[in-house]
Formats: structure tokens, C-alpha cells, sequence
């Protein structure tokens, strides 16, 4: 074993020590990164990494879009479009037996589509659409794994945080990113609700019927989310703007048209702007841990090495692709979904590259891939998110009623390897 090659597993050791002893993912990462840098070269090198690489990552116009997307999420849950597109749900497919199983993946994919987060979609829904469920006889379980599914649209619809710091980490064209996440955003919104009506429509009770005056009148208070949507995804399918002037003016728009309607105040802003700056810090916190790290992996070599180590074992294409995604999913246990794509893309996307794989398509498979890791044991971040905003509901019920999603997001995960044109068709037009 050379040394580099000591370095490099001392470093991974040290690593996953420090994340099982509940560190910070960024900071484990930083930690390693300059300390595996600095043992590769000098302290003083070492050092000089640490002071320069944070200040590059936070003054760097193409991750703006990041605090945009997250502020104009705040801003919708706080304006009370969630709510909104629940209402229009339930008054369209209420009156169905497991209505309100549908009308919650219909909310979710449409908060989806203005959020950007999966844990931000899964505890909000938990709050408007849980205690409609239960209200009408839903069992906790159905119930909690309906959202919790649901919720992992999040990442995928665009805009998405995810696949901004996937685009960031890669090189790739963040626009066409967004615009190929839609057909398979979409595609998970079907496959949902049928697994909604295969898995238990006979036993869901049926909701309120309502009269079409009152259906059409709930599409006119989704107005904002489509104008958004429509604005966003729109602008950058047509080249009109660009993700990050997109991103900014989504924010705007949407504390707008919360002020317009009444339902934001300096006071409300002033909280909205303490959240989304939160959850930026945060973000950027493991951004910039990941970049230190990414300087350590490149001065041991280690994506050069794993790359030539997956490519000699002579797996072909397709079977190398499936023991990456293997990886992904056992490590989703674990991790949080954020803390995979920032870790390990780096190390396996020039394998993904080297094999010949478009990396836009890359992309979008390995967002899905992560999004497993958001509603299976033991981590399951959603799941989590939804009991402790629930703590009268059971972790192992929670866990039960999203595994029949889990499974049809193993098909859809294989229907897309096998089809990439579902993804790629779209950004092609571009």
C-alpha cells in the first residue's frame, strides 16, 4: 500500500468515525479534507486551504440560486399555498375512495414544484394533510406513508436544491437538469397514486363530494403556483433566463404575491428571511466540507483508483452502473440524501463518465436513487421529519405504509435505466 493509498483509507476511517459519533456531515468532511491535505503536503498548505476555499464557495455567483430557491420555498409555506393546493386536490379527487391519499401526492408534487426540499414538502403536508386523513378514518400508517412518499418529490420536481448541487459538483448544466427532472417527476406522480389505488383503494374510505363550482373555484387559488412554475421552468426551457435570475426572481414573486394577498408582514418576512438563512448556512456548511474534502481525494488520487478498480472488475456497462447504485441505496441508510450526492458523486462520476453515461441522465437516476435513502430504514429522513411533528404516530407504522412506494420507486428507478430517452428527450429539445 503506498502511502497516498494509507492516507486516503485513514482518511475514509476517520471519516465515518466521526459522522457515527453524530459530527456534523460538513464538518467531518472539512475536518478530513484539510487534515488528509495537510498530511499530504505541509500544515501551512493545509491551513491556506481552510482559509481560501470558504470564502471562494460563498462569494460564487453560480450557487446564489441555492438561498433564492430556499427563500421562495419559506415564503410559500408561510403564504399558505400548501394549503391551497391540498384544498384543490381533495375537491377534485376527494370524493374517490383513498381521495385524500391522492390529493396529498397531487399537493406534494405541486409544492414540489416551488419548494425544492424534501423534508420541507413531508413536514409541511404532515401538518395540513394528516389530520384531514385521520379525520376520515385514514389508519396512521397509510396515512404517514402516503406523506412521507410524497414528500420525496421534493428533489426530484424542479427546482430542486439537489440537483443544483449535483449541476455545482459536476459541471453540468443546471437549466437542463431541471428540465429533465420533469417527465420523471411527473412518471412518480402517476406511479404513486396508482400504488395508492392498487395497494389500498378498496379499503380507503371515500371523502366529500363536491359541486363543480366549488372545484373550479379551487383552481383559481392555485393560481400562484402555477404562475410560478410556469415562470420559472418555463424561463429556462426557453433560454429566456437563466436558473439563477429565475431563482431570484421566483423569491420575489412569491414574497409578493404573499404581501399582495395579506398573508405576509414585515414581521412573517423578517422569520421567512431567519429560515431560509438557516437552512442556507446549513447547506453551505456541507457544500464547502465537501469541497475541502474533494482537494484531499484529488491529491490521493482516490476517483482515478475506484475508477479503475470498478472498470477492471469487467462488470460491462449496465452492471457497473447497478453496483453504483447499490452503493448509493445501502449508504442511504445512513446518510442523509444531501450528504451522499456531496460525497460521493465526486468519487463516482468519472467512472460514470469513463463508461460512456450521459451525465444530465446521471443526474436524474442518482436523485432518485437518494430519494430511497429519504423513506427506508433506519434513517429515513422523512419518516423522522413526520414523527416528530406527529410524535403520537409509530416509526415502524410509518416505515410500513411507505413500503409499497418504495418498491414501485425500485421499478421506476429500473424503467428509467433502461429507457434513458424518458429523461433525456426533454433537455434534448433545449
Amino acid at each position: 500500500m503506498s502511502p497516498a493509498d494509507f492516507v486516503a483509507l485513514a482518511g475514509f476511517i476517520a471519516l465515518f468515525a466521526m459522522i457515527a459519533l453524530r459530527v456534523p456531515v460538513g464538518v467531518a468532511m472539512g475536518l478530513v479534507g484539510v487534515g488528509g491535505f495537510a498530511a499530504m503536503t505541509r500544515l501551512e498548505t493545509g491551513l491556506n486551504l481552510l482559509a481560501i476555499s470558504p470564502a471562494r464557495t460563498v462569494t460564487d455567483f453560480n450557487l446564489t440560486l441555492i438561498p433564492m430557491f430556499i427563500l421562495m420555498g419559506v415564503l410559500a409555506t408561510n403564504s399558505g399555498m400548501s394549503g391551497e393546493l391540498f384544498r384543490a386536490g381533495q375537491a377534485w379527487l376527494g370524493r374517490y375512495r383513498g381521495g385524500l391519499a391522492l390529493a396529498t401526492i397531487g399537493a406534494c408534487s405541486g409544492f414540489a414544484a416551488i419548494c425544492g426540499s424534501s423534508v420541507a414538502t413531508a413536514a409541511t403536508m404532515s401538518k395540513i394533510a394528516l389530520p384531514e386523513m385521520r379525520r376520515f378514518g385514514y389508519s396512521d400508517d397509510v396515512a404517514t406513508g402516503v406523506i412521507a412518499a410524497g414528500g420525496t418529490l421534493g428533489i426530484l420536481i424542479p427546482p430542486s436544491v439537489v440537483l443544483v448541487i449535483y449541476g455545482f459538483i459536476t459541471e453540468q448544466d443546471v437549466g437542463k437538469l431541471f428540465v429533465a427532472g420533469i417527465i420523471p417527476g411527473l412518471l412518480a406522480v402517476f406511479l404513486y397514486m396508482a400504488t395508492v389505488r392498487l395497494a389500498y383503494g378498496s379499503s380507503l374510505p371515500a371523502g366529500n363530494s363536491v359541486s363543480w363550482s366549488e372545484r373550479f373555484a379551487s383552481i383559481r387559488g392555485i393560481w400562484a403556483v402555477i404562475l410560478l412554475f410556469v415562470a420559472i421552468i418555463g424561463g429556462i426551457y426557453a433560454g429566456a433566463v437563466t436558473p439563477t435570475e429565475a431563482a431570484a426572481a421566483g423569491a420575489f414573486i412569491t414574497g409578493l404575491i404573499g404581501v399582495l394577498r395579506g398573508r405576509l408582514n414585515a414581521r412573517s418576512l423578517m422569520h421567512c428571511l431567519i429560515e431560509a438563512l438557516r437552512t442556507t448556512v446549513a447547506i453551505f456548511t456541507v457544500l464547502i466540507g465537501a469541497l475541502l474534502f474533494g482537494y484531499f481525494l484529488t491529491i490521493t488520487q482516490t476517483p482515478q483508483k475506484i475508477t479503475s478498480f470498478l472498470i477492471g472488475l469487467d462488470l460491462g456497462n449496465y452492471g457497473t452502473l447497478v453496483v453504483i447504485l447499490a452503493f448509493f441505496v445501502v449508504l442511504g441508510c445512513i446518510l442523509d440524501a444531501m450528504a451522499m450526492i456531496i460525497l460521493l458523486v465526486p468519487i463516482v462520476f468519472p467512472v460514470v463518465t469513463q463508461l460512456g453515461f450521459d451525465p444530465i441522465w446521471f443526474g436524474i437516476i442518482i436523485v432518485m436513487t437518494v430519494e430511497l435513502g429519504l423513506i427506508t430504514p433506519p434513517v429515513g429522513m422523512n419518516v423522522f421529519v413526520i414523527n416528530s411533528i406527529a410524535p403520537d404516530t409509530n416509526l415502524f407504522g410509518i416505515f410500513r405504509g411507505v413500503l409499497p412506494f418504495v418498491l414501485i420507486d425500485v421499478f421506476r428507478l429500473a424503467l428509467l435505466v433502461a429507457f434513458p430517452a424518458i429523461v433525456l428527450w426533454l433537455p434534448q429539445t433545449m
